[in-house]
């Protein structure tokens, strides 16, 4: 009895954690391959005569990172925390929002069915006709495993998500979730024939809507319009499911996500807090100040706005409560601050958008510098005249150039990303990815050897975090190159160019028509998804005003930055009322005139081009 309680307990915690075992040694494999080829690049060459070059690094590199990429979906089905539209399911009644995840996991499983059997089918063709990788001489057997392996294991967990939540709805609730989801996807085998486009902006809006994750809908939406319109082979969808995340330059995403993390879980934020403090602390609202100066400093690490103000508001928001300031004003601050995180490099939306948009992402981050400054610098005005009007100052306590030479010394090794990251890059010692890489060991060295914060356990957990984080926008990425493949071919993009530029040929006008349309998708959807699918279609409009793709990334980089602040889909004030345990519409009228002040950066970054981009023409 007890070997079979053994056995059952081991076969549980195997069941919750083999996706975790490979995405933590598979993270940590890649940072170090890819640490190893720059260490090998300007150290090991310059001692051993020909060397050569460490190619393999980065091709084996590429490949886990793939694999752990999708094992990593598999932990957020179970989570579900794919990121979606909750528009419509807020508002519903809680055994309707019970019945939509039936209706959302069975079409999900419909997706992952299909590409896990045509993935067979390319695993298959692999076997007759053997192909090899360049480096290594690998059989592409071996990579290619993960479409069948990978989406296998996910129709596997949602089929576990699927069985669990019917056992919650009953019977009659579960048949009317799948007959729900089986009327969505009828038009595609009832009808002979459906207009392209209709079929793919049709599927993708009802999906959204529905709450199926965007990346998902999108996946699935290129699924029903090749079936109802016959736009590409079906097979086409697997062998894209690969291809178009097998690249060195994504890679930089998972590494910065890791850096922040390890940097977080390592002590780093208590530290930067305290250089802060000493830096404007004693002013009028000099707790609210230290908050969004230590959200630049963070920003600089991680790259990401929910992740700056999840690990800055959690010691800055109880701190302004406990001085009296104002709990919605504080968590309001907190979240506008945390839109940095995304402008000052690195930053994953302008990785995003430079992969997209085939832009230099070393002249993206430096272009992001200023803008971010600017609009650190305006909350950081208001939130001083604002605390000013309302008697808020800082702690009182003495701060001498000692204490403020002690705390830059206690943050010495945080300070020291930033310039590794934009030196390494700036400096033409390393690519983004490769800075990224550098970052993210030197992120988990200063935890675990340094601050000594992080333990074994911290380090698995870490880990974890980041491959699930980079996982949603990875998939996100992948799903969205088979939509706009589609869109390519019916011309999408050249169609709303020549029908805007019919409008107006005015440079002002478009400009103002397309920070509008931005503004209003950032409300609903999230940043990088809307980067993804909005950059192939706008990025001919704008470049036929005369606007360079360079100067239109920091123009849809900062204009989407607003949307983490703006409901229904205001990540930062989802995270930062959580961590205040505040009212999510107090703190979104708190944060108003906040927005009003960065739609003004927003508009210097517009129309004066020469400001966002100084940096990067004077360098």
């Amino acid at each position: 009895m007890e070997g079979a309680r053994q056995k059952t307990g081991l076969l549980h915690w195997l069941d919750k954690n083999f996706e975790n075992i490979f995405m933590v040694s598979g993270l940590l494999s890649i940072i170090l391959f890819i640490s190893w080829q720059v260490v090998y690049r300007y150290i090991i060459t310059k001692f051993i005569d020909r060397a050569g070059a460490a190619v393999w690094t980065e091709e084996l590199a590429r490949y886990i990172f793939i694999w752990i990429s999708y094992l990593a979906l598999c932990v957020t089905i179970r989570k579900r925390s794919s990121i979606r539209v909750d528009i419509l399911y807020d508002k519903m009644p809680e055994r309707w929002q019970q019945i939509s995840w039936i209706v959302v996991e069975s079409l999900f499983l419909a997706l992952t069915a299909v590409i896990a059997f045509f993935g067979w089918g390319q695993i298959e063709r692999l076997m007759r006709f053997p192909q090899y990788t360049t480096a290594m001489g690998l059989p592409y057997l071996i990579p290619y495993l993960v479409l069948p392996c990978g989406f296998g294991l996910m129709c596997l967990r949602l089929l576990q998500s699927l069985t669990a939540q019917m056992q919650k709805c009953g019977i009659h609730d579960s048949l009317a979730g799948f007959t729900f989801a089986a009327l969505i996807v009828s038009p595609c085998f009832l009808l002979d024939y459906i207009e392209p486009l209709t079929a793919l902006f049709g599927y993708f809006a009802v999906l959204c809507l529905v709450g199926v994750p965007i990346a998902i809908s999108l996946g699935l939406s290129t699924l029903a319009t090749i079936i109802s319109a016959d736009t590409l082979p079906i097979e086409y969808m697997a062998q894209v499911s690969f291809t178009s995340i097998d690249s060195f330059p994504i890679m930089a995403i998972p590494f910065f996500i890791a850096a922040g993390v390890f940097m977080g879980a390592g002590g780093l934020s208590r530290r930067l807090l305290r250089l802060a403090d000493e830096i404007v602390g004693g002013l009028y609202g000099g707790m609210g100040l230290t908050a969004i100066v230590t959200c630049m400093f963070f920003g600089a690490i991680s790259g990401s706005g929910p992740a700056t103000v999840a690990a800055i508001g959690a010691l800055t928001i109880p701190a302004m409560i406990e001085r009296g300031y104002d709990r919605f004003f504080s968590a309001a601050l907190v979240a506008a601050a945390g839109c940095v995180g995304v402008m000052i490099p690195p930053s994953n939306p302008f990785v995003v958008y430079g992969v997209s948009a085939q832009v230099s992402i070393g002249n993206l981050f430096i272009s992001g510098i200023v803008p971010g400054v600017m609009t650190g610098l305006v909350l950081m005005g208001y939130c001083y005249f604002y605390s000013r009007s309302r008697g808020w100052r800082g702690e009182s306590k003495d701060r001498t150039v000692h204490s403020l030479f002690r705390a830059g010394w206690e943050a010495k090794w945080a300070l020291m990303v930033p310039v590794i990251v934009l030196g390494g890059i700036y400096g033409g010692v390393m690519t983004p990815t490769e800075a990224a890489a550098i970052a993210a060991l030197y992120g988990l060295v200063c935890g675990t050897l340094l601050y000594r914060e992080m333990d074994l356990k911290a380090v698995v957990n870490s880990c974890a975090e980041a491959c699930e984080t980079s996982s949603v926008i990875i998939v996100l990425m992948a799903m969205a190159t088979l939509f706009g493949n589609i869109m390519t071919i019916e011309d999408v993009p050249g169609s709303i160019a020549r029908a805007i530029l019919s409008l107006t040929e005015s440079k002002i006008v478009v400009l103002l028509l397309i920070n509008a349309l931005l503004l209003i998708v950032g409300t609903f959807m999230e940043a990088l998804a809307a980067i993804v699918i909005l950059t192939p279609i706008l990025l001919p409009v704008v470049t036929g005003v005369g606007v360079s793709p360079l100067h239109f990334g920091v123009i849809i980089v900062v204009n989407l930055a607003i949307g983490f602040i703006t409901p229904p889909v205001g990540v930062n004030l989802f995270v930062a009322s959580g961590v205040a345990k505040a009212k999510l519409e107090k703190v979104a009228g708190m944060v108003l005139p906040m927005i009003g002040l960065m739609l003004i950066v927003l508009l210097v970054c517009t129309y004066l081009p020469e400001v966002p981009l100084y940096l990067v023409s004077g360098k």
